[in-house]
């Protein structure tokens, strides 16, 4: 076989590798024999309607944790959680909930749990706003199943409802049910390998099916006489007290239906369960989270799509870039230059008596004494006057292209921190392509990427210190402190007031002061650190970058712009291009994280392909701006070539902010600030990060075009 052809084959079977974005679905595979104790631990609940996320067991109306002894743990344990699992408002307990492999049960009796009107009125409102809740059984969280229309596919949604709301037939008023009896249905199958052959057996599936059940007609134990049939649900409901009604409002003829008195009368809600194992042979261990991905094949198609689209913009932009360094070439080593080696040579014409000098004049060849054809003129110049080489607008910056730029103590730590973000991207993407980063690493994502921020401190330290002295300057320390806490210190500021919100509102999303904590020595004992032995390498014991061309003392004045040339409008057309490549991935990004929380985002084989190809837009559309903008003689590219790069965050916020108004259903004022100012934070991120990859590219394209050339 050809070495092309098993080149293109190896290339295209990693492909189809990194587009099914396998997963590894734990690190070890726990088994159970017969009658063996599964522990089920609690953790939140959460809604698509919210942004916050409370604790089950802080919710007023459900059975408190005994701490009796269940499946070898105490009930009301808090597990131990990772960086990540804290960040995203996991709060997992051990329950008083008994299941034993291989033995069903057909009602157990849990609690009757009394709650005020407060906790009556906490379960309407949580109801009213769709909250789910979320149990684990071995690391598989419970599940509502569903089935398609066609009934040839089923397919789970994370989470069961706490309740649901109906209307009254007569008055028409809603009323409120709590789901108090669950139905678990454990979906097992038989252990590979040794352990099977000794009667292990696993889990690959945990249903939970919920029903409201009244306080009436039940047995002495407790559990509800009728289980599967129709049955009266359990309101959420206290009657007035009109006695303390009629006292609190005493001079009204009116008394209202209901009230936030706290008269003493309670709701007693009885909870019970039903345990099921069922054997499922049809799920093997390694592929059971494949029931949470609905939709698969469907959405395939639509990502499918975003990839044509992205490779269709990306090829537009690749012909373009390739003209430009064709005719940055050939005016460079072209035909007519080629006599000079690429030589700029600039000639002053010596004035002639009582007239003055001509004005320098420009045009496309370079290194080439070009003959004036105008005979008059020629013959007003002596035999000792010089020509002037007439060049083309870019190369007339050669004396300014390469000044320091203005706030350069603050230019340099961006691009140090942005270095981070690089690296920190491109390792998530590789983790989770390779299926080391799965839903099953619960909050591994974010544990991860903090690591790789936190570790690729030294980079960014090496890359900011080099870059500030190549800019001239001189107090390295001062860099290195603000390399290693301006971005980080500005990013933990925002989500320190934002959880002085949600701390308010006594939510699980909240940050526990013991994190916050952890936080500031990650950043300041690690990172800090890290950033300094970075920078002290790359100031001491690297050489600056180099210029090919000298920057002269006077600055040349930049000419008039035109409008679509001025810095923000470039930054927004030009950034307008990689948000067009990437904006039909982003909705499945979007919708996992803010409209369908039950489900999980699991194509990062789609995610890195479409990444890769909005990088290489960014680069390629950084190179003809910036070329652009230097044909108009303005040199002032340092900047812009950050703004240019992070142009597309720009419109990835206003995509967030379409998509609030027309797909979202958030309530309340706090869980619309969040959703605002975390979408505001990651797209800084994501600006800051593609900034980088601009300004990196940028400042290479300008070494190397002026490289080419050398000025006399």
């Amino acid at each position: 076989m050809p070495s092309g052809l098993r080149t293109r084959l190896f290339a295209l079977s990693t492909l189809i590798s990194l587009i099914n974005a396998f997963y590894i679905p734990g690190f070890s595979i726990k088994s159970y024999v017969d009658d063996e104790s599964i522990p089920l631990q609690v953790n939140k609940v959460y809604s698509d309607r919210s942004q916050l996320q409370y604790a089950y067991y802080d919710l007023p109306f459900v059975c408190p944790p005994t701490g009796q002894k269940h499946a070898g743990y105490t009930s009301g344990r808090s597990i131990s959680l990772n960086l990540g699992e804290v960040l995203r408002g996991d709060r997992i307990m051990t329950s008083d909930y008994d299941l034993v492999m291989g033995q069903d049960q057909e009602c157990q009796y849990l609690c009757s749990h009394q709650t005020d009107r407060q906790g009556v009125k906490r379960a309407r409102e949580l109801i009213e706003e769709g909250y789910v809740v979320e149990w684990i059984v071995d690391n598989l969280p419970g599940a509502t199943s569903f089935v398609t229309v066609d009934r040839t596919h089923k397919y789970y949604a994370a989470g069961f409802k706490i309740g649901y709301k109906d209307f009254s037939p007569v008055t028409g008023k809603p009323k409120y049910y709590i789901n108090n009896h669950l139905t678990l249905v454990i979906r097992y199958r038989k252990a590979p390998g040794r352990a099977g052959n000794r009667g292990g057996k696993v889990i690959v599936g945990f249903e939970v099916y919920t029903k409201s059940i009244e306080m009436a007609h039940r047995d002495s134990a407790g559990c509800p006489q009728e289980i599967h049939g129709s049955t009266n649900g359990m309101e959420m409901y206290i009657g007035p007290n009109n006695t303390e009604l009629a006292r609190k409002y005493p001079s009204s003829s009116y008394l209202p239906a209901e009230d936030d008195v706290d008269d003493g009368s309670t709701l007693t809600i009885p909870y019970s369960y039903s345990v099921y194992f069922r054997e499922d042979d049809s799920i093997d261990w390694s592929r059971r989270w494949d029931m949470y991905f609905n939709n698969q094949e469907e959405s395939n198609v639509i990502h499918w799509l975003a990839i044509v689209n992205s490779l269709v913009i990306c090829s537009l932009l690749t012909v373009i870039v390739a003209m430009v360094i064709n005719r940055t070439y050939r005016q460079v080593h072209g035909k007519d230059g080629a006599g000079n080696d690429g030589k700029l040579l600039l000639k002053r014409r010596k004035p002639t008596t009582g007239t003055k000098s001509p004005r320098l004049r420009e045009k496309a060849p370079a290194g080439l004494l070009e003959q004036n054809g105008d005979a008059d003129r020629d013959d007003d110049l002596s035999s000792d006057e010089e020509y002037v080489d007439d060049i083309s607008g870019w190369k007339l910056l050669h004396g300014d292209v390469f000044r320091a730029p203005a706030y350069a103590g603050y230019l340099a730590p961006l691009i140090g921190s942005g270095t981070q973000l690089v690296f920190m991207a491109t390792g998530l993407l590789i983790l989770s392509c390779s299926g080391i980063l799965n839903p099953s690493f619960r909050g591994g994502f974010v544990s991860v990427g903090i690591g790789l921020f936190v570790f690729a401190g030294i980079i960014s330290g090496y890359f900011s210190s080099r870059l500030y002295k190549t800019f001239g300057g001189v107090n390295w320390r001062k860099n290195t402190l603000t390399t290693a806490l301006l971005f980080p210190g500005l990013l933990f500021t925002t989500i320190f007031i934002l959880n002085l919100f949600v701390w308010a509102q006594a939510s699980s999303t909240a940050l526990p002061f013991g994190t916050l904590l952890g936080l500031i020595a990650l950043m300041l004992l690690i990172q800090l650190p890290l950033v300094y032995v970075g920078s002290w390498y790359g100031f001491h014991r690297s050489q600056p970058y180099e210029h090919p061309t000298k920057t002269n003392s006077v600055v040349r004045p930049v000419p008039e712009q035109a409008w679509y040339t001025q810095n923000i409008y470039v930054a927004l057309i030009a950034g307008f291009v990689p948000f067009a490549v990437i904006f039909i991935e982003l909705l499945f990004v979007f919708r996992s994280l803010w409209q369908d929380k039950s489900g999980y985002y699991y194509v990062f084989g789609f995610l890195s392909i479409v990444s890769v190809v909005g990088i290489l837009t960014v680069v390629e559309v950084t190179i003809v701006a910036t070329y652009i903008m230097l044909c108009q003689e303005n040199h002032h590219w340092w900047w812009q070539s950050v703004f240019i790069g992070g142009g597309s965050s720009f419109w990835i916020f206003l995509y967030c902010v379409v998509f609030y108004y027309t797909k979202l259903n958030i309530h309340g004022f706090v869980s619309g600030l969040l959703f605002f100012s975390y979408s505001f934070l990651a797209c800084v991120v994501y600006g800051l990060l593609t900034g980088t990859v601009g300004f990196l590219t940028a400042y290479a394209f300008v070494r190397r075009i002026y490289g080419a050339i050398k000025a006399d």
